[in-house]
């Protein structure tokens, strides 16, 4: 069965990290999309976000988004919203709820999101 909107990316996580979560049923489709052309770059995103999705050590590929993006309004609540570049134009938008610690992918593909804007 194919993961949907609000299913784990994978197995729950161990101790001490956090759950990943789709999203958006769009965020699965593009997830394994990434996976298709970039799977070590995928791993590492998901890796990164399970440990620290805060984490600014490659402020070059992890950043927090600005103006309208910065924050995701999700199950009603506003949530920070991150970005993830894990390969050149591919990336990954999510939103992070420290209260339930979960990673929300709100979006993923191998497409940066400007050139999926129509």
């Amino acid at each position: 069965m194919s993961p949907k909107r609000g299913d784990r990316v994978t197995v729950p996580p161990p101790d001490g990290e956090r759950d990943l979560r789709f999203g958006t049923g769009e965020a699965v489709k593009g997830w394994e999309e990434l996976c298709r052309h970039a799977l070590a770059n995928t791993r590492r995103c998901f890796e990164t976000l399970r440990a620290d999705p805060r984490c600014r050590a490659d402020h070059g590929r992890r950043h927090r988004l600005r103006g309208d993006l910065a924050t995701h309004r999700h199950n009603g609540h506003d949530l920070e919203q991150w970005g993830f570049e894990v390969i050149s134009g591919g990336r990954v938008r999510y939103a992070i709820d420290d209260d339930t610690r979960t990673v929300w992918i709100i979006y993923a593909s191998p497409r940066h999101p400007k050139d999926t804007d129509a």
